[in-house]
């Protein structure tokens, strides 16, 4: 038997429970895992509220590492006692698991399984969504919300080593520092200033070629306006609330822009590009251009109050849960 976070019906961070459950032995493809560090993320509260619904009752969690102690049927490519990485595997708020060994990515040296556990989501949403999504170049000056998140620190160091001048917005003067500590150029206090405006006064009235949005419903409106023509804005997450609908034309009269909502799952689907994504990120944080810094542990008994911490925007940098 292990222990793992459960929750039979959605709603606010009490639906999580402690439930033993039985892990068993890994079949055709898969391996048994016992984690030592179990990241948390945003995607975990819109699961667990029904804004991504998924088949109840289910585990929560979406990311982890930990150490391989069986293998199943087919599996060659890894074995008992390798250290292993993953993300979008939804049930890693757990001592141990079964999971795909498709899915699975081994630690190098250098990475710790807390900085592993932490940053598989995060750095590798940061990889496709600037190499991939909007490949951004030396001299962009792009603007990023909630740039003082677990995501926006990653990205503005990332960045930074990139050539790219980067505009942040946050809700306060200590996440401010946090993230001018961090590298962002430009950090804008949108509860106190008007985001918009400010971007238009930094870039001399032409605003910048791409937003990077995870904020969403209330950040929308006053991000289109701070593109420029031709310009994208990607939206890539909901912790305001989810965008409502939008009128297409809105895009046309603002100059022709680009609209674009991803998702990692998609651009790691096929296993070159998880390799790809993977081998990138812990070659930038081994390099010490980007470093993960773990603001917040709990434990699994305590994923209830994670929950409630990171809703109430208590956190930053990268969360995790210690089995």
């Amino acid at each position: 038997m292990a222990k793992a976070v459960r929750f039979h019906k959605t709603g606010g961070p009490e639906v999580l429970q402690l439930d033993d459950v039985t892990v068993g032995d890994p079949g055709q493809g898969q391996v048994r895992l016992r984690h030592t560090a179990i990241g948390v993320n945003f995607i975990d509260t819109y699961q667990r509220t029904g804004l991504y619904p998924i088949p109840l009752p289910s585990g929560a969690g979406n990311e982890g590492a930990g150490v391989v102690d069986a293998v199943g049927a087919d599996v060659s490519q890894l074995k008992p006692g390798d250290r292993v990485a993953y993300t979008n595997q939804i049930g890693a708020y757990a001592e141990a698991r079964l999971a795909p060994a498709e899915r699975l990515v081994k630690i190098p040296d250098g990475i710790s399984d807390e900085q592993a556990a932490s940053m598989m989501l995060k750095g590798m949403t940061v990889w496709y969504l600037i190499h991939r999504t909007y490949p951004v170049r030396p001299g962009d000056t792009v603007l990023w919300h909630a740039v003082a998140g677990g995501v926006g620190l990653i990205a503005c160091q990332w960045l930074k080593s990139l050539g790219v001048t980067v505009i942040g917005t946050v809700g306060s003067d200590e996440k401010a520092a946090l993230a001018k500590a961090h590298g962002c150029d430009h950090v804008i206090v949108y509860t106190r200033d008007n985001f918009t405006a400010r971007v238009k006064e930094i870039t001399g009235g032409k605003g910048v070629p791409v937003v990077y949005d995870s904020v969403g419903k209330t950040t929308w409106d006053g991000s289109l306006d701070c593109l420029r023509p031709l310009g994208m804005m990607v939206s890539f997450g909901n912790a305001s609330g989810a965008v409502p609908p939008v009128n297409i034309g809105v895009l046309a009269q603002k100059g022709s822009l680009f609209l674009t909502r991803p998702t990692l799952l998609t651009y790691i689907a096929a296993r070159a590009d998880l390799e790809t994504a993977a081998n990138a990120l812990f070659g930038v944080v081994k390099s010490g251009k980007v470093k993960i810094e773990i603001s917040a542990r709990y434990t699994l008994a305590d994923a209830q109050q994670a929950h409630r911490d990171l809703e109430a925007r208590k956190t930053t940098g990268s969360v995790v849960i210690l089995p």
